[in-house]
């Protein structure tokens, strides 16, 4: 069984010689040598897809067109316009 060798990451002068090294070599093999990080995640905002009839999807694609937004911004407003009139919902 060959011995595992640790390798020493060395110093780089620039970013883009950081780059060219590690476009060359596994970046695994100096794993111990990468300071450990931690960060935060926010995520505030989530899709959810709904299945629309095809003509409807063609309609709506047509009139955000025309109203020069995106489909998705026409139904978001068009959803909301109309859960607005649920005062129960508010």
């Amino acid at each position: 069984m060959a011995e595992n060798k640790r390798k020493n990451l060395p110093q780089f002068d620039s970013i883009e010689d950081l780059v060219d090294f590690f476009d060359e070599n596994d970046l695994g093999e100096y794993e111990n040598d990468l300071p450990e990080v931690s960060f935060d995640v926010a995520l505030k905002k989530r899709k959810y897809l709904v299945g629309i009839d095809e003509q409807i999807n063609k309609d709506l694609t047509e009139i955000a067109l025309q109203e020069n937004v995106s489909t998705e911004s026409l139904v978001n407003s068009w959803l909301k316009e109309k859960i607005s009139n649920y005062s129960e919902i508010k």
